[in-house]
């Protein structure tokens, strides 16, 4: 584990690997789920996962806001008329029906997520209302002991409201603040002050809620090493038990709110890697541990814990704890991940509510996982999770000779052991502390869909850059 970023950093490495590239919160990564899957193809996969029995995740996602932070890529819907959310949350309710009368009730809700848009949005009774339907369709947890968490915007949210939030179950938070310096705030129409933040987080540790994470981006319009130094300082004080330093994507042809920003106010590459590097030095400073890419959790919170102990996972929500769990999402966009399927819901609110009206699942696209998707699957897995791979742990689950198997990929890797961000044994795969910054580069050596359309760049998705 990386104590200094004199471990980590070496600008010359990064500008030579900071390619673009999927996050991998799932893989097969979205871009390749296929329209066409059935109602028949979902029961299918249910029935499969039934058979196995495992744990639940949940996903909700809310994709109301009343104005826009001009920086979001999500799927949202923009607007102050409340009125809107109520045959949403019907909606919601009757996918519930949908679904559950499919999955076995003796399985459990392990983890459960509302995303957005911005969930609080909705109002006080409509989230008891679906928190209180949900339990009555599925089996959630009624000792606190599953992990509950909602997403939510500083500015909306009260202490009482919080409140609320515990007492139908949340016990985990997430919030965005981003920034704290005005200017930036002002420049992307996203205001959180720290006062309101600081009483909402001694809000929750005194209800009760076991993680309080908080999420920054940098390279944001007007941001620089100095000012993010600023917004750090604040963060590492108000001391949360989860942060998320993500990277700005400024790609206002994929993301029309992004239109809004000026370009010209975006810090330059260099400016970024600096914002960056004294990022991960301060929160290291701080005691937090890098658990990899954008994330830190102090030593003592489960994302740590779970790392150390080998059994961390990645999902659409990034790193998660619970990686025995089928995921069942509900809601416009929401992605759901069971019975050896990834399936999408429709991306517009219309044509999700017409599914729902011909009471059929709201289903948009979906993949059915090959054997060769699975293994790549879990080599993806292990690398980004827990940043080592044993050759003998995949052979023994797959049934394959490693070296045989991938033997391009190994090949491509041995540039990259080259340059001092991974080492590659005859029987292992361990990435170095420099490497961890990369780790997605790294991913990618073993990404079939990435290698395959790599040469065909009309067919290729856009992604981020790494860095």
């Amino acid at each position: 584990m990386p104590h200094s970023t004199t471990q980590l950093w070496d600008n010359d490495l990064i500008r030579k690997h900071d390619l673009s590239g999927p996050r991998y919160t799932s893989y097969p990564t979205a871009p390749q789920f296929k329209p066409g899957f059935s109602d028949a193809e979902w029961l299918e996969a249910a029935r499969t996962s039934n058979s196995a029995g495992t744990p639940l995740s949940l996903y909700f996602h809310i994709p109301f806001c009343d104005t826009v932070c001009y920086y979001c890529a999500c799927n949202k819907i923009i607007t102050a008329n409340k009125s809107l959310a109520e045959p949403y949350v019907q909606a919601l309710k009757k996918e519930l029906t949908l679904q559950s009368v499919h999955v076995d009730k003796n399985r459990t809700v392990d983890q459960l997520h509302w995303g957005g848009g911005t969930p609080t949005y909705l109002s006080n009774d409509q989230m008891k209302s679906l928190m209180d339907e949900t339990a009555r369709l599925f089996t959630l947890k009624d000792d606190d002991s599953g992990e509950y968490s909602i997403e939510i915007h500083p500015q909306s949210v009260t202490p009482e409201r919080l409140e609320l939030l515990r007492s139908i179950g949340f016990n985990r938070l997430s919030m965005g603040v981003q920034d704290f310096d005005a200017s930036v705030q002002k420049a992307v129409n996203r205001f959180n002050s720290y006062e309101e933040v600081n009483a909402l987080i001694d809000s929750a540790r005194a209800l009760g809620f076991r993680s309080v994470s908080l999420d920054l981006i940098y390279g944001l319009p007007l941001q620089t090493a100095e000012s993010f130094k600023n917004t750090l300082e604040s963060v590492v004080q108000l001391r949360p038990d989860r942060i998320s330093v993500f990277n700005y994507a400024h790609m206002p042809d994929l993301f029309k709110t992004q239109k809004q920003i000026d370009a010209r106010q975006l810090p330059e590459p260099q400016e970024k890697l600096i914002i960056l590097q004294n990022s991960i030095e301060r929160l290291l400073e701080a005691g937090y541990v890098y658990v990899g890419m954008d994330h830190f959790a102090l030593p003592n919170d489960e994302l740590a814990i779970a790392q150390k102990n080998k059994v961390l996972h990645r999902n659409f929500q990034g790193y998660a704890t619970h990686g025995n769990c089928d995921l069942f999402s509900f809601g416009v966009s929401s992605i759901a991940a069971f019975g050896s399927h990834f399936i999408q819901n429709h991306k517009t609110i219309n044509e999700y509510y017409a599914a729902l009206d011909q009471n059929t699942l709201p289903i948009n696209k979906g993949l059915a996982l090959t054997p060769d998707d699975k293994l790549r699957q879990k080599v993806i897995s292990e690398l980004i999770c827990h940043f080592e791979l044993e050759f003998s742990v995949i052979e023994e689950e797959f049934n394959i000779n490693f070296r045989d198997y991938f033997k391009e990929e190994l090949t491509s890797l041995a540039t990259l052991a080259e340059d001092g961000l991974l080492q590659l044994s005859p029987k292992s795969i361990t990435v170095n502390d420099r490497g961890r910054l990369l780790i997605r580069r790294i991913c990618m050596a073993f990404d079939t869909y990435v290698n395959k359309t790599a040469s065909n760049k009309a067919s290729t998705p856009k992604y981020s850059r790494i860095i």
